[in-house]
């Protein structure tokens, strides 16, 4: 089931169910008590080169005494994704969205080192996924057939270019709380007839600025712990590390960044000469990945 809404997030049950070989109403009881529990959760997600954001991924390291009050505190921000707490609860870790306004910074990128008990944070600017939702642990761990995948799966975006309204951008918030708001309710907040939503959405899928996740406990799966292993490598053997990187069966997400760690105040021109960047010797790949 789970992979199944990674591939469409909002397919119907009943058709998860035929896929599957259970009912519809199995899917959707399994469903409603893991989205419940907390545990589970569609997501809609924009691409953030195509509404004019950037994403930093953010290292806070606090006193122990503070560090899951912080993390809260960043989890309930609206620019913020992927909280998590690592090293013994005293490393945070998470991504920061910011608007591409020239300088790529963010104003929680300001305020956090003035943060009391905050003692260091670090930010590279993601370049590129190379691996992550759909195309990630579970299809690496061929959960479902190739043929059951490609029963489910949603059409590839065609990449159009399409003008963003307040509409669409209301649409797009609604779905980031749940990706699978009803239709009734996403014509309430955009203001316009369910059948213009249907369409818009479909139109912000096929454009590649909206696209649907899951956020799912790893111990749904029977995985207890998880490790982030940053890898610094030189620029020219850059590819090969990315198809290792594909093909480590239990890695899960996999970005690559500046490869700079950049102190707050200093990453306006860091940002701004992206294309340099790459060619910087500590040009990095980042992965996640879950043990055996």
């Amino acid at each position: 089931m789970i992979h199944a809404l990674q591939l469409n997030g909002r397919i119907s049950f009943s058709r998860v169910g035929e896929v599957l070989g259970v009912s519809g109403q199995t899917i959707a009881r399994r469903y409603a008590r893991l989205r419940e529990s907390g545990t589970l959760r569609v997501i809609g997600l924009t691409d953030p080169r195509l509404v004019d954001e950037v994403v930093w991924l953010t290292r806070v390291r606090c006193t122990p005494d503070a560090a899951t009050t912080i993390a809260e505190a960043l989890a309930r921000r609206r620019d913020t994704s992927w909280v998590q707490l690592t090293s013994g609860g005293t490393d945070i870790l998470c991504a920061v969205r910011a608007k591409d306004s020239g300088d790529g910074e963010s104003l929680l990128l300001r305020r956090l080192p003035r943060t009391p008990r905050v003692l260091n944070v670090t930010a590279h600017c993601v370049l590129h996924v190379f691996l992550g939702g759909a195309h990630g642990l579970l299809e690496k761990a061929e959960i479902l057939g190739p043929e059951q995948a490609r029963r489910l799966r949603a059409a590839s975006p065609s990449g159009r270019r399409l003008d963003l309204t307040d509409g669409d951008h209301r649409l797009m918030a609604a779905l980031r709380e749940d990706g699978r708001t009803p239709l009734h309710y996403l014509a309430k907040v955009t203001r316009w007839s369910p059948s213009t939503v249907r369409r818009r959405m479909a139109d912000l899928q096929d454009a590649g600025v909206l696209y649907f996740d899951v956020d799912f406990d790893p111990t749904l799966l029977g995985l207890r712990f998880r490790a982030l292993l940053w890898l610094s490598v030189p620029p020219l053997p850059a590819p090969s590390c990315r198809r290792a990187a594909r093909t480590t069966p239990r890695g899960r997400l996999h970005r690559g960044d500046d490869g700079l760690d950049q102190p707050p105040g200093q990453r306006g021109l860091l940002h701004r000469q992206r294309s340099v960047r790459l060619h910087h010797p500590a040009h990095r790949c980042a992965t996640r990945c879950d043990p055996p």
